[in-house]
C-alpha cells in the first residue's frame, strides 16, 4: 500500500513510498515492513525509483525540484539524508551526523541548507561500561534527547554540521521561508508521556537565537508553514484534557496569536497543506466519512468536497507559484491506501498496487448507527458476510465479531478495515458479520464526544458496545448466541471487560495488548500523565476501590467467555504483566477456556510479518471454534484449539 507522499514544487511529479512486509508464506525472511521509493507523473504512470532493498523514510523534494531526498541507512550503518536526481543519476549522501542516526530533516527555502535532528552524542564512558558487561539501566534517569544541526547543502557533503542549541527534546523541524525562523516541536524530555502531552510548538530565531513557544495547552498534530512565511496551520487539542489533536488553528508567526477555525464542530481535522495562492486545504473526518475543505486566506471556508466512497488520510501539495496539484493518500472499502489526485472536480486514482483484490468477493460494507440506552446516537462501520446475512433456522442472524478500536481517541472510517489484528473482510469471507463501533471517547465527532469517556473507565463507552450487540441482534444481523469481541490496547481492555464483567453477552473474545488491572497499569505504563489528563482524570490513590472494580481481574471469577489473550513481551505502553494477570486470574478461578500467547521482541503491536500472520491465524481459529462450533465437544463445551500454530497457507 502507499505510505508517504511528496509533491514536486511544480506539481508535475509525486514521489511516494510503497509499504510491504516480507511474504513468509513464500519463504522470505521474517522482518518488519519496508518502504520503497517510487515516482508518479500521471494515472497508472509510475515507476520504481530505488531498489526494493533500499528501505527509505521521510521523503521530500528539494526546493528546486531537482532531487528527491530521503533518510536511508547504507549497509546497515547510520541513518543519513540522501538524495537522488529526478532526471536520472545515482543517489548521494546530502547530510549526516557522525556516529548517530538522523531522525528528521528539513530543507531551507533556498535549498542551501539542511536542518537535521539527530540522537545524542555517544557517551564513550557509558559505552565502555556496557561493553564490559555493566549494562544496567537507570530507569528514567538516562535521557536520550535529539539534537538540532544545520549543514550546507551546496553539492559537497558538509563534514562539520553546526549544532543549534535548543533546550529539551526536539522531535520535528520545519524552515520558514526567508531563512530566519525555524518551527520546532519540542518537549521537556524524550519520554513517550512527554511526546503525548508535553509537546509544544517553538519558533527559533536563527539571527538572535531566541525561542518562543506557542500558547498551546494540549496535544499537537500536523503543523504547516504558509508560502509567505507569515502563518502556520496547526492541528492541536483545545486544552490539556482534550484526548486528541483535531482542531485546526491559524497561527500568526510574528505575534503567536492563534485562531481556531473549526472549534466545537462535530468533526476532526486530520491533515492540512497550504496551496501556493495562500489558501489552506484540509482533510476533515466527520464520523466514518471524510471530505476536502478549502479555507480562504482569512480563514473562511471557500469550498468543501465530499470524498464519496474514499476515506482521505493525508494531503500534500506543490509549492511552486503555478502548482495546483493536491495529492492524497486514501483508501476505500475495497482497497488499502493508494495515491489519488484532486483535479478540481473529482479524486482521480493514480495507482493500483493490489490488482488481485479485483478478483475477491467482498462483504457489503456501510456505516450503521444505533441508539445507546441513554439515547446517545452511536455510529460505526458494518461489514456483512460475503453473500449477505444468512438467517439461521431459529430466525437469528449471522455470527458477529465486534472489532473495538484502541485509544479510545481514534475512530473507524468506512474504508479499508482489514489488517492482521482486524478481522474485516477475512472474517466476512468466513461467514461473519463484523461491526467496528465509534463508541464514546472516539474522535471524528468533536471534542465534547471524545471527552464523554473521561473518569468513567468501563462505563458508558463499554455500555455502547453491549448496546451495539443488542441493536444488531434486533435488526436480524447478529445471532445473540454467537457474538465475539476483539480489540487491541484500549480495545483489548474492552475485550477483557466483555469477557469478565459482561461475559453473559459474548461467546468468545480475542484480547490484544489489553489492560486488566487499572491500578498496576498506572505503575507499569510509559504514559501515566496522559492517562491522568485525558482518560481517568484521577490517580489510583484517589480512588483505589473504584479503579479495582473497573478492572477485568476484579470480575475474572464471573468469566464464562472463552478468551484468547495476545501480548508483546517488550510492550512498554501496556506491560505484558497485564495479560499475565488476567490469564492467571481466569485460569485459577474458573474452568473457562483461556490462552495466553506472548510474542518475543514485539511491543505495543506486532511489527514483524510472522508475528502478524500468527496473530491472524490464531484469532480466526479461536472465533471459528467458539462462534462457529468447529471442533470436538469436551466436558466443559468446546476445548481450546491445540496450542501449536494453525497450518500456514504456504504459497509455492
Amino acid at each position: 500500500m502507499v505510505g508517504e507522499l511528496a509533491v514536486s514544487p511544480d506539481g508535475s511529479r509525486i514521489a511516494y513510498t510503497t509499504v510491504r512486509l516480507p511474504d513468509v508464506t513464500r519463504g522470505q525472511r521474517n522482518g518488519q515492513a519496508t518502504a520503497q521509493l517510487r515516482l508518479a507523473w500521471g494515472p497508472e504512470q509510475q515507476r520504481d525509483y530505488l531498489p526494493a532493498s533500499m528501505d527509505v523514510a521521510e521523503i521530500a523534494f528539494s526546493p528546486d525540484g531537482r532531487l528527491v531526498s530521503f533518510l536511508w541507512a547504507e549497509n546497515g550503518g547510520m541513518e543519513a539524508v540522501w538524495g537522488i536526481p529526478v532526471d536520472g543519476g545515482a543517489q548521494r549522501k546530502l547530510g549526516e551526523i557522525y556516529g548517530v542516526d538522523v531522525e528528521d530533516y528539513a530543507w531551507s527555502s533556498d535549498g542551501r541548507k539542511l536542518y537535521m535532528l539527530a540522537g545524542p552524542e555517544v557517551d564513550r564512558k557509558r559505552k565502555a561500561e556496557r561493553d564490559a558487561g555493566f549494562d544496567a539501566v537507570v530507569f528514567e534517569e538516562e535521557p536520550q534527547p535529539d539534537r538540532l544541526f544545520v549543514a550546507r547543502a551546496d553539492g559537497e557533503l558538509d563534514q562539520r554540521p553546526r549544532q543549534i542549541i535548543v533546550p529539551g527534546h526536539v522531535s520535528a523541524v520545519q524552515a520558514v521561508p526567508g531563512g530566519r525562523t525555524l518551527v520546532l516541536q519540542t518537549a521537556p524530555s524524550d519520554s513517550v508521556d512527554d511526546s503525548y502531552v508535553g509537546k509544544r510548538v517553538a519558533l527559533v530565531d536563527l539571527v538572535d537565537g531566541t525561542m518562543r513557544k506557542l500558547d498551546t495547552r494540549g496535544k499537537i498534530g500536523d503543523i504547516e508553514v504558509s508560502p509567505d512565511g507569515r502563518k502556520l496551520s496547526l492541528i492541536a487539542a483545545t486544552d490539556e484534557h482534550d484526548p486528541a489533536a483535531t482542531t485546526l488553528y491559524l497561527v500568526d508567526i510574528e505575534t503567536g496569536s492563534m485562531r481556531a477555525l473549526n472549534a466545537g464542530a462535530a468533526e476532526a481535522a486530520m491533515d492540512a497543506q497550504w496551496t501556493p495562492d495562500g489558501r489552506l486545504a484540509c482533510v476533515i473526518h466527520v464520523g466514518a466519512s471524510s471530505s476536502l475543505r478549502i479555507y480562504n486566506r482569512d480563514g473562511s471556508v471557500a469550498s468543501e468536497r465530499d470524498s464519496g466512497a474514499l476515506v482521505l488520510d493525508s494531503i500534500e501539495a506543490g509549492t511552486g507559484p503555478s502548482a495546483t496539484t493536491l495529492a492524497f493518500r486514501a483508501d476505500a472499502p475495497d482497497h488499502p491506501h493508494e495515491l489519488f489526485v484532486y483535479d478540481g472536480t473529482a479524486f482521480q486514482r493514480w495507482t493500483r498496487h493490489n490488482p488481485w483484490l479485483g478478483e475477491i468477493d467482498f462483504g457489503r460494507q456501510r456505516t450503521y448507527s444505533y441508539s445507546a440506552r441513554d439515547g446517545q446516537r452511536i455510529e460505526g462501520v458494518l461489514i456483512e458476510p460475503v453473500g449477505g446475512v444468512r438467517k439461521a433456522k431459529d430466525g437469528n442472524g449471522s455470527p458477529l465479531i465486534l472489532d473495538v478500536h484502541g485509544g479510545p481517541e481514534a475512530h473507524e472510517s468506512n474504508g479499508w478495515n482489514t489488517a492482521y489484528s482486524a478481522p474485516g473482510q477475512v472474517a466476512a469471507g468466513r461467514g461473519y458479520a463484523v461491526f467496528l463501533p465509534n463508541y464514546r471517547g472516539s474522535t471524528g465527532y468533536g471534542s465534547a464526544f471524545s471527552k464523554q469517556h473521561q473518569h468513567d473507565y468501563a462505563g458508558k463507552e463499554f455500555d455502547d458496545l453491549v448496546d451495539a450487540r443488542q441493536a444488531l441482534v434486533e435488526a436480524g444481523i447478529a445471532d445473540p448466541a454467537r457474538v465475539g469481541i476483539t480489540g487491541g490496547s484500549y480495545g483489548g481492555y474492552a475485550t477483557g471487560w466483555a469477557a469478565t464483567a459482561q461475559s453473559r453477552y459474548f461467546a468468545a473474545g480475542v484480547m490484544f495488548v489489553g489492560i486488566s488491572n487499572e491500578i498496576s497499569k498506572f505503575g507499569t505504563t510509559e504514559i501515566p500523565r496522559e492517562m491522568y489528563l485525558v482518560h481517568e482524570r484521577a490517580n489510583p490513590w484517589d480512588e483505589w476501590q473504584r479503579m479495582l472494580e473497573r478492572s477485568p481481574i476484579y470480575h475474572a471469577g464471573e468469566a464464562r467467555t472463552p478468551l484468547l489473550i495476545l501480548a508483546g513481551e517488550k510492550d512498554k505502553r501496556v506491560d505484558p504483566g497485564q495479560s499475565m494477570e488476567l490469564y492467571r486470574h481466569i485460569r485459577t478461578r474458573t474452568d473457562t477456556p483461556v490462552r495466553l500467547v506472548l510474542y518475543p521482541g514485539e511491543g505495543h503491536g506486532n511489527r514483524r510479518a510472522a508475528g502478524r500472520l500468527d496473530y491472524n491465524l490464531r484469532m480466526m481459529e479461536w472465533f471459528d471454534r467458539y462462534l462457529l462450533g468447529k471442533g470436538a465437544e469436551g466436558e466443559n463445551g468446546l476445548p481450546p484449539p491445540r496450542p501449536e500454530l494453525p497450518e500456514l497457507p504456504v504459497v509455492k
